[in-house]
């Protein structure tokens, strides 16, 4: 029996294999519990037998050919894909159905596993070297884990994102994210944030900092202190690394914390995620607000932190609208709730692909989608 509290015991995947029953740690970003029933998979498997097993929720743990299992995974995202996709008139029927769907297809395609050693090695013939992927995303290493193939290709693609960086049009440069921190891909959101008159230029607070990309672009205007918060341990190591990079870090305090930070300031800035809807794992709180909570947050708690002539930017997408998932009536009586009122309201309209791929199953919300900057002050 361990000796740890309960809250401290980690999930355990068991499989049989050979004349053996053994066991591992098992590791999920999404928190998704291990797989009841394992069989050992290899070279030999048929993509048609992965994908029936994998869709009854057995996990297959890999003991062929690295890259081979990339190709079985590519078969079976295509099996995935060749399935008549549900459809429903109304768009909140359209979204709940969407969500599913993905839930469903992570869940799928997450059952294609891999050992990973102790040092972050792969055993596995033409296997890369993740090592240092697997540093950034989880620190150092301790024991031999179990863990998809899909989250050991997101720790990759992580890592190269980190190592190249994401062009930044309004700051003129590179923005490098981290494993589990959502990217600033979506640029014309930082244009307005660009554009938008500054109130003032001694203090600003940027609330749900991320990446610490909008922290960035606002001392780079001229903001002369800049205190950026975060809950997230990964967000706060990787904004102070850009803003390192940026050679920023004696202008902007990255510090963690619960929305605000202590204090008053002429400028507070909030990015909260624009849908109303439950994460389906980490890096999702980034777009998903279970009840607005964040968004609430920040409109209930502006009031008491803004200077006299303060302005709170509140940078929100209408998709939630479009989606049926809120109101803009609900929004302006957030807002009013708060004792805050409107000074005016920039709008934009996205330049993403998504917003104009009519194969995406919410493409009629995210065509009419527009994300605003909306200038708030105590009423």
């Amino acid at each position: 029996m361990s000796s740890l509290p309960e809250t401290e015991i980690l999930p355990v995947l068991q499989w049989e294999e050979g004349d053996a029953v053994r066991s591992m740690r098992w590791q999920s970003e999404s928190g998704v519990n291990p797989p009841r029933r394992v069989v050992i998979a290899d070279d030999t498997m048929s993509a048609d037998a992965a994908f029936r097993l994998a869709s009854e929720g057995t996990g297959l743990l890999w003991r062929g050919d690295y890259q081979n299992a990339r190709q079985l995974l590519q078969a079976m995202v295509r099996r995935i894909e060749r399935k008549p996709r549900k459809t429903a008139d109304a768009p909140r029927d359209a979204f709940n159905l969407h969500r599913q769907a993905q839930s469903q297809r992570a869940r799928t395609l997450g059952m294609l596993l891999m050992e990973v050693s102790a040092d972050y090695t792969l055993a596995l013939r033409r296997a890369p070297d993740i090592r240092q992927a697997c540093n950034e995303a989880y620190g150092a290493g301790s024991t031999p884990f179990v863990v998809s193939l899909r989250e050991i290709l997101g720790l990759i693609g992580a890592h190269e994102w980190r190592k190249t960086g994401v062009e930044i049009a309004s700051l003129g440069t590179k923005i490098h994210p981290y494993y589990g921190v959502f990217s600033p891909v979506r640029g014309e959101y930082l244009q307005l944030v660009a554009d938008a008159p500054l109130p003032a230029r001694s203090l600003a607070f940027d609330i749900g900092t991320g990446t610490g990309v909008i922290a960035a672009l606002l001392a780079q205007r001229g903001v002369e202190q800049v205190v950026a918060t975060d809950l997230d341990t990964r967000a706060i190591s990787c904004a102070r690394d850009n803003l390192s990079r940026l050679d920023l870090r004696d202008r902007v305090e990255v510090i963690q914390a619960d929305l605000f930070p202590p204090g008053k300031a002429p400028l507070i800035v909030c990015n909260p995620p624009w849908i109303p809807a439950r994460p389906g794992s980490a890096i999702e709180h980034a777009i998903y607000d279970p009840d607005s909570r964040m968004l609430c947050g920040f409109l209930q708690g502006l009031k008491a932190h803004l200077a006299p002539q303060g302005e709170g930017w509140l940078i929100l997408s209408d998709l939630a609208e479009h989606l049926q998932l809120r109101t803009r009536e609900e929004l302006l009586q957030m807002i009013e709730a708060a004792g805050l009122s409107v000074i005016a309201r920039l709008d934009t309209r996205p330049v993403h692909a998504r917003a104009s791929d009519a194969s995406d199953a919410l493409h009629a919300a995210r065509s009419r989608e527009v994300t605003s900057l909306w200038r708030l002050a105590v009423a």
